[in-house]
């Protein structure tokens, strides 16, 4: 049997930058604020004082990636509480907390979640239609997975 699930037409959207990419998501925020300020927004810590103090609207702000931001919103998704995630992450740039990166990727797609990570897929999903209204997710089966022999 499928699974679905129904993501509403205002999205919960999970914004992260590292640090040489936060000048380029607010330049991308504020391009996109009118469609921005339609959705509830979550944030790592530095990132959504930025947002908020950018745009002047709230965000639902957690901590800072490094210290344990990047796991807060894996569980939000793993949750069902954030139906995108636009993450302008450096890829030149190791960082200690990459392995938390990696599992907030991996969640994401093991989740079915919509994810952004450089301003041309952010802008390809921020204006598709599918955004602004409801949008039907066919999650992942995984009875086999959870049914396996230990």
């Amino acid at each position: 049997m499928v699974q679905t699930k129904t993501l509403q037409a205002r999205k919960r959207i999970a914004l992260i930058a590292h640090d040489h990419k936060k000048a380029e998501l607010m330049e991308w925020a504020v391009y996109n604020k009118t469609v921005l300020k339609r959705h509830e927004l979550y944030a790592t810590g530095t990132t959504g004082k930025l947002l908020e103090d950018t745009l002047d609207v709230s965000v639902r702000k957690l901590l800072s990636g490094p210290l344990g931001g990047d796991q807060q919103i894996g569980a939000l998704v793993a949750e069902g509480k954030v139906d995108v995630i636009i993450f302008f992450w450096d890829p030149m740039e190791a960082l200690p907390h990459d392995p938390d990166i990696k599992a907030l990727l991996r969640l994401g797609v093991v989740w079915n979640i919509p994810m952004a990570s450089n301003r041309a897929s952010a802008d390809f999903l921020l204006t598709s239609p599918l955004m602004h209204q409801e949008y039907t997710v066919i999650l992942p089966d995984y009875g086999q997975y959870l049914g396996r022999k230990v």
